[in-house]
C-alpha cells in the first residue's frame, strides 16, 4: 500500500437485488371450498445508495472493498403475504464525491451535502401474485409474475475536495509554505520540486471569527496536460473552488509567461475553470526592494495582485482581505458545476487494476430482460395447487 492514506479515486463493482417472485397460491381452509387465489407479491430488491458522510475525507475505506451487493427480495406467499424487501446497501462517501460509469465514462451523480442520499442502482420490483389477476372471467389465475432483474455496473468514484480557494502554481512556488503559515495545516515542505504529492486542505482564520477553506494541490508544469510531471490528475480538486489563487515566485524570469502557461494547462483540463475569479500572488518578495516591486508590478496581468512573503509575513493580511472580498462577491459564488464524462481508458493504480473486479464478479441470475410495467412475460404456475378448481 502507498505511504499516503489519501485516496481520491476508486473503482468498485455494484449490484442491486432481484425483485422477489410473486406467489401462485390458493386459499385452503376447512369448510371453505374454492377459497380462491391468495398469492402475495414479491419483495423489492435492495438498492445501492451513495450517502454523503462528513466524517470521511478520503475514499480509502473503499480501496479494498471491490464488490458491493444488495440483498434480493423474497418471494411472496399465501394469504396475500408480500415478500420481504431486500436490504438496501449504503456506500458512505466523503462530501464532494462524484460517480461515473466505468464502462462509458458517463457522469452518474454528485454527492455534495452531508446526509445526501442518491440511488446509484435500483433494485428490481417484486412480481405480483396471482391474487392480483383474478377477474370475473378468470377466477382461478394459475400464473404470477417473476421479479424484475437486478442492475449491475462497474462504478468509478472520484473525490473532488470542497474548498473556497484553490492554489495553482509551478512546483516550489511557495504554495505549501503559504498554507502552513496562514492555517493550521502541516503540508510537507522541502527545497525540491513536487514535494506536495497529494492535495492539502487548511482552514484560514479571518477577522470576527470568520474563516475560509484553502486547497493546495501538487505543482503544475508546462505540458502537464500531456502527462508531464504529475499531469492534471489533481486539478479536479479545484473545480468546486470559488476563487483560484495563482502563485508565481518573484525570482521567476517571466511572471506573465508563467501565469499564461498555468492558464493554458487549466484550459486543457477544463475550459470552465477559466470562468472562475483569479487572484495573483507574487511570492518570495522578501528578496525585493521597492524599486523592483514597482518594476514587476508594471508587467503583471490585469487581475487583482498582491506581493507576499510567507517567511517574513509580508502582505499576508492584505492577501486574506483580498480573498475574503472576492469570496463574498455574489458574482463569484459557485452555483452549479458541470461534470464532464471521464475517459473510459483512464488508468488507475496497479493495486486497483480492473482484473480484480472481473474475477470477483458474481454471475447474475438468468431472469427475463423485459422491464415493461405490464410484465408481459408471465410464468406459468409451478406448483400444482389448483386441482379440481
Amino acid at each position: 500500500m502507498a505511504e499516503s492514506n489519501f485516496v481520491d479515486y476508486v473503482k468498485i463493482y455494484c449490484r442491486s437485488g432481484n425483485g422477489g417472485r410473486g406467489s401462485t397460491h390458493y386459499h385452503r381452509e376447512k369448510y371453505i371450498p374454492k377459497g380462491g387465489p391468495d398469492g402475495g407479491n414479491g419483495g423489492r430488491g435492495g438498492h445501492i445508495i451513495l450517502r454523503g458522510d462528513s466524517n470521511y475525507w478520503t475514499l480509502i475505506h473503499l480501496r479494498f472493498t471491490r464488490n458491493i451487493f444488495a440483498e434480493h427480495g423474497e418471494s411472496g406467499s399465501g394469504s396475500c403475504s408480500t415478500g420481504k424487501d431486500g436490504e438496501d446497501k449504503y456506500i458512505d462517501v466523503p462530501v464532494g464525491t462524484v460517480a461515473y460509469d466505468a464502462e462509458t465514462g458517463e457522469f452518474l451523480c454528485d454527492v455534495n451535502e452531508p446526509g445526501q442520499e442518491v440511488i446509484l442502482l435500483h433494485g428490481g420490483r417484486g412480481g405480483m401474485g396471482n391474487y392480483n389477476f383474478r377477474t370475473a372471467t378468470n377466477q382461478t389465475p394459475r400464473f404470477s409474475q417473476p421479479g424484475e432483474p437486478l442492475e449491475e455496473r462497474n462504478v468509478v468514484l472520484e473525490l473532488k475536495l470542497l474548498a473556497d480557494v484553490g492554489l495553482v502554481g509551478f512546483p516550489n512556488a511557495g504554495k505549501s509554505t503559504l498554507l502552513s503559515v496562514i492555517s493550521a495545516a502541516k503540508p510537507k515542505i522541502a527545497d525540491y520540486p513536487f514535494t506536495t504529492l497529494e492535495p492539502n486542505l487548511g482552514i484560514v482564520p479571518y477577522r470576527d471569527n470568520k474563516s475560509f477553506v484553502m486547497a493546495d494541490i501538487p505543482g503544475i508544469i508546462e505540458g502537464a496536460s500531456e502527462g508531464r510531471g504529475l499531469g492534471l490528475r489533481f486539478l479536479r480538486h479545484i473545480e468546486r473552488n470559488a476563487v483560484l489563487l495563482f502563485m508565481v515566485p518573484a525570482d521567476s524570469s517571466d511572471i506573465r509567461n508563467e501565469y499564461n502557461i498555468l492558464l493554458n494547462e487549466l484550459a486543457q483540463y477544463n475550459p470552465e475553470l477559466l470562468d472562475k475569479q483569479r487572484v495573483l500572488a507574487i511570492s518570495k518578495t522578501d528578496m525585493l526592494d521597492e524599486e523592483l516591486v514597482k518594476e514587476i508590478r508594471n508587467d503583471l496581468p490585469d487581475i487583482p495582485c498582491v506581493f507576499i512573503s510567507s517567511i517574513v509575513n509580508i502582505g499576508l493580511s492584505e492577501l486574506k482581505d483580498l480573498l475574503w472580498k472576492e469570496l463574498n462577491d455574489e458574482l463569484n459564488r459557485v452555483t452549479t458545476i458541470t461534470h464532464r464524462s471521464i475517459p473510459i481508458n483512464k488508468e488507475i493504480d496497479d493495486d486497483q487494476s480492473d482484473d480484480s473486479f472481473d474475477n470477483n464478479k458474481e454471475t447474475s441470475l438468468d431472469l427475463p430482460d423485459s422491464k415493461d410495467e405490464n410484465f408481459d412475460n408471465l410464468d406459468s404456475e409451478k406448483e400444482d395447487t389448483g386441482k379440481n378448481y
